[in-house]
Formats: C-alpha cells, structure tokens, sequence
C-alpha cells in the first residue's frame, strides 16, 4: 500500500486544494499515513502571501533532505502558490533537487499526470504560467469534523499592491451554483452539519456568470435543510452589497458573522494599498451592516508596518479599531511579496517600529475584544459542539453562529448537536459555558 502524507501552509484555501489533492491520491490508491507509518510520498502544499510561510516550507525542505538520504525510495512534490510566483519553481528545483516534483495552483487537479512522469524521470516541474477554467469534476478526501469548507470562487481582481494573490490564483472563476448545491448536500450525507464557502473575495460571486451573484447562492443555499449553518470568507469592503447583508438577516442558516479586511485606517495608506475605499467608505459600511444586524460578529485583518507608514497613519488605524470594535483582529507586520507592486517601494518602517506597533495594535485589540465577550457574561447563546478543546481535551468547545469560541464540560457524544449554554466567563479570545 503507497502512503502518503500532505502538510498544508496557509489559508483555508490551501486547506480546501489539500483536500483535494488528497482526493486525487487516493483516486490513484494512496491512502493517508498514519501514526508512526512513514509516508511513500510527502507532498507540501504552500503558501506565498507572508515571507514567514515561505521561510517555513524552506526550512521543511532542508529538513526532508536528510529523510531523503535515508530511504532515497521517498517523493517528495512542492505544490501551491509559491512555486506558481514568478522564477519560484526554478530556484525551488536547483536549490533543492531532493524534491522530485513541483507544480503550481493552476495545474494542481493535474496531479495524477504528472505522478505518471514522475516515475519515468528524475524530477519534474511543471508550472502553467495561466489559469484555466474552474475544475469541477474533482475528487476529494476531507478532514473529519462538523465544517465542510466549499471552494464558490478562485482568483481575485483586485490587485491590493501588497498582495500575490491574483498572481498565484489568476483572475476571478466563479463555479456553477448547481455544482456547489451538489457539493454541500454531498457533504451533509456525509455526516457534516456546516459549510464554510471560500474565496479570495466571496462577494465577487458571479459577476463572471451572468444571473447570479453571491446574494442569490447565499438563498439557495439557505434552503439546504440538511445542513444547520453557513459560513463564508473572505469579504472585500468595496464588494460587499447591502443585498448581501439583508440575505443575512433573512437567512435561516447563514451566520451572523462578517470577516471584512480593514488593512489600515489611513486614506493615504488605503490608496497605495490600491484598496478602493476610504476610512469614511469603510465606516458607513459598518453602520450599515450594524443596522441591519446589530447582534453580528464582525473580524478584520489589518497589516502595519506597510512602506510610507507614518505614526499619524497608524494612529489613524487605532482610531479606527477603537470607532469600530472589532470582534477580533488577525493582525500582521507588512511582508513585501516578490512581483507586487508594494516590493519595489522603499521599506520606511523599521522592524523595531514594526514589532511594536504590532504590540500596541494587539493590546488595543485585546481590551476591545475582552469588553465585547464579557457582555455576554449570564446570556445564553446557541452552541453548535466541534469537538475537544485544544487548551484542554477534557472539555468540548463549540461556535455561537456569531464565531465565537465556546469551552464547557459535556460529553463526547454532544460532539456535532446544537446546544443552549450559558456564558459564566469571558477573555479577550474565548467564552467559558455550562449546558
């Protein structure tokens, strides 16, 4: 039996093409490595968009060359989005020529051709310098649990001048609404109770489709009964429609939960970001989905550090955090990325400014976030159960449909129903309950 083991960087896109090329190798039978069993093919599925993911697939690599030398019999494939960044796949190849294959994003449902050369050569790569149409008719072997993660969407138009992705993803491919609806009600015959829609921007849903539109498959969807909860990711301020937002509140499944980028509070940052919306933009959107839903959850994600970045830049980014209150914030030093626009700018901020205007952000955030949860101290709030915790196996933890993390004692069995608890306490991060 060929085994194989796939380790995943990045997003939940990478997450969802991981299942899908798990899917492939089990087509062509493979099955997964487990325990102490050492894996016949090790194949790494990467991401680009932070220098730090990068610098963990490079340490990987020198690492797998040592477990090359020992059984020379083992593969070892480099796939995703870095090997699709320009002259990427070449250095990987001479740098490491341990690595018998690499490939990119867009030739990735080509998996099972290219194992078919590899066993007639000594390394292959090959990278499609375009993206082809969207590949429906894929396998798939996904991750156990409750969450189904459903690619709607590949590719971005946007072009945010820090960002690789439309580089590494191409342009905007919309998948067919009906394949999407047969996916997830595949999925909810598998025993899956959520769904997780994905793209780089949900909300550009089928401009390229003509009579549909990220409104309409959220309705669609919301008819599924077998499925209890919709979720999506991610969303772009300037592509969020307030048709969206009312679907949202007359939703059945669809979960009060926004994830909406911010990046910075700056205009003059915002413009050289290439965002497409101001700080007043983004605020008469935030009143706007408030009034509409004024019990949802909203996250972010902001970067600092971006080259120009003055304090008063960033200081306009805090006023912005505090105005707002987010929910949560996933907050990053700005990485320059090669072949974006953003790379060929002078780097002004020092890392030491970087660092602690991180700092500050994420105190910021956390007094925020902390004040947000503990209103919801005595409440009793809708739990759907995922499973163990992992701050501490001996109890479960579930999402209230705003996203929020929930810990409490119940038994293992609770592991995918829907239950009322009651918040006893709160941190920045997390909620504590009893049933």
């Amino acid at each position: 039996m060929r085994l194989y083991q796939i380790i995943t960087y990045g997003c939940q896109m990478n997450d969802r093409d991981s299942e899908i090329l798990a899917g492939l190798l089990e087509k062509r039978g493979f099955r997964a490595a487990s325990g102490g069993e050492q894996a016949n093919l090790i194949l790494l599925n990467t991401c680009c968009v932070r220098k730090s993911a990068e610098d963990k697939l490079f340490g990987k690599l020198h690492e797998l060359r040592l477990v090359k030398q020992q059984n020379p019999e083992i593969k070892i494939a480099v796939g995703g989005c870095v090997p699709q960044l320009p002259s990427q796949a070449a250095q990987i190849a001479k740098r490491f020529p341990h690595v018998d294959l690499i490939f990119g994003t867009f030739n990735s449902h080509q998996l099972d051709k290219l194992l078919d050369r590899l066993d007639a050569s000594q390394q292959v790569c090959e990278v499609w310098e375009s993206a082809g149409p969207v590949q429906e008719e894929l396998p798939s072997k996904r991750k156990t649990g409750i969450r189904a993660q459903v690619s709607i969407i590949a590719g971005c138009d946007n072009f945010c001048s820090y960002c690789a992705v439309p580089m590494v993803r191409g342009r905007e491919r919309s998948r067919h609404p009906d394949r999407i609806q047969e996916e997830i009600r595949e999925a909810a015959s598998q025993g899956f109770r959520e769904v997780l829609l994905l793209g780089q921007n949900v909300n550009s849903y089928g401009k390229d489709l003509g009579n549909a539109s990220f409104a309409k498959l959220l309705r669609q969807i919301d008819r599924i009964e077998a499925i209890d909860r919709i979720r999506f990711m991610t969303s772009h301020p300037r592509d969020l429609s307030m048709e969206t937002i009312e679907t949202i509140r007359e939703g059945q499944r669809i979960c009060e939960h926004i994830h909406l980028p911010l990046q910075s509070g700056s205009n003059r940052i915002l413009e050289i970001m290439n965002r497409k919306y101001s700080q007043m933009d983004y605020l008469r959107l935030i009143d706007n989905i408030r009034k509409v839903l004024p019990e949802a959850s909203l996250t972010t994600d902001i970067i600092v550090g971006f080259p120009g970045e003055e304090n008063s830049d960033f200081q306009e980014t805090l006023k912005t955090l505090k105005i707002i209150g987010f929910d949560a914030a996933f907050t990053f030093m700005y990485s320059p990325r090669p072949g974006t626009l953003a790379a060929r700018m002078k780097d002004t901020v020092s890392m030491q400014e970087k660092k602690s205007r991180l700092q500050e952000l994420m105190k910021v955030q956390a007094e925020i976030g902390l004040h947000l949860n503990q209103r919801l101290v005595e409440r009793e709030v809708e739990v759907l159960v995922e499973g163990p915790s992992k701050s501490n196996p001996n109890r479960l933890m579930g999402r209230t449909r705003t996203n929020k993390i929930v810990i409490f004692d119940a038994a293992p069995s609770l592991i995918g129903k829907t239950l009322k608890v009651q918040i006893v306490k709160a941190n920045s991060w997390s909620l504590y309950g009893a049933i």
